[in-house]
């Protein structure tokens, strides 16, 4: 009996330690290898377009190259703003805070991510401020205000799986060089759409798949030349667009958005209980799935449903 109870508590005492501490050592070793990547990357021929750059550390994909390119040719003020970054663990910015020491302020509705950045060191470590906050375009400027961020900053990332379109439009407290917003794959490169402005959307709520959020990449295209910004590409998973202020661009890359579009074939589409389907990547079976959704078009601001704009 006293053997068992020693057992119970020395496993639980292992699961609380070896854990942590094996992720810690794995993360160590991702951010050498990375490291390493980027300077090889730096001394390597001109990449001719914004794929050739990808590189995973700590992002969801291959975001960590494309920034680390961006900010070599750019030379921006080492200040960013995250907006969406689940538990921080996989983020736009975090081997850029590590990497090259920048500061900055991460946002989520959560606190997963206050808690991994004081558990990991990184508040410490790194001049980085969580915030606990569901972000609206009604509170965005003054929660990134309250994080003491203002004017001019190198990068500005959102990634909220909803109203990423409307928070964009919203942001005017600072004037980033260098935006990354997430857009939805399966609106398609033709159309520029986007669901409507909710403060409260969600995207399990808003529909059982998961899929109804976002806008396309030809909407945020629209919104970047609107506020002064150029579409320089988007990752090969489908996921992340980038987009470079004009008055900074240079000689970077300028595709359209056919070009610069990427299906993806992440197979988030989620069951009514909200377990992962894995069905395949048939957009159109998705978009069939919420016919009766609103969509906001952009340029005219009319609405209509996705069955009227992409049939079913």
């Amino acid at each position: 009996m006293i053997k068992n109870f020693v057992r119970r508590r020395v496993d639980r005492l292992a699961s609380a330690t070896v854990g942590p501490l094996v992720d810690a050592r794995v993360d160590e070793v991702r951010y050498a290898v990375g490291a390493l990547d980027c300077r090889l990357a730096a001394t390597g021929p001109a990449p001719r377009s914004l794929r050739d750059t990808e590189l995973k550390v700590f992002s969801q994909w291959g975001e960590d190259g494309v920034v680390q390119h961006l900010v070599r040719t750019l030379s921006p003020s080492d200040t960013f703003v995250e907006i969406g970054v689940g538990d921080y663990a996989e983020s736009n910015t975090r081997f850029l805070l590590t990497h090259d020491n920048w500061r900055g302020a991460i946002f989520d509705g959560g606190d997963a991510h206050v808690r991994f950045v004081r558990r990991t060191g990184l508040a410490w470590r790194h001049s980085i401020d969580a915030v606990s906050a569901f972000v609206t375009r009604e509170n965005v400027n003054d929660l990134v205000r309250g994080a003491g961020i203002s004017g001019e900053i190198g990068l500005l990332s959102i990634d909220v799986d909803g109203v990423d379109y409307w928070l964009w439009d919203a942001v005017d407290v600072v004037n980033p060089w260098i935006v990354v917003v997430e857009y939805n794959s399966a609106f398609g490169a033709e159309h520029a759409v986007t669901v409507p402005y909710d403060a409260a959307f969600t995207a399990t709520a808003a529909h059982p798949s998961g899929q109804y959020f976002g806008a396309s990449l030809a909407a945020l295209e629209h919104l970047a030349r609107a506020k002064g910004y150029r579409l320089v590409g988007a990752t090969s998973q489908g996921v992340n667009a980038f987009f470079v202020r004009e008055d900074v661009a240079g000689d970077l890359w300028s595709p359209t958005v056919g070009e610069a579009y990427a299906r993806s074939r992440i197979r988030t589409v989620r069951d009514p209980d909200g377990s992962l389907a894995y069905t395949g990547d048939d957009h159109r079976a998705v978009l069939g799935a919420m016919a009766d959704r609103p969509l906001v078009t952009v340029g005219d601001g009319g609405t209509t449903t996705i069955g009227r704009l992409y049939g079913g």
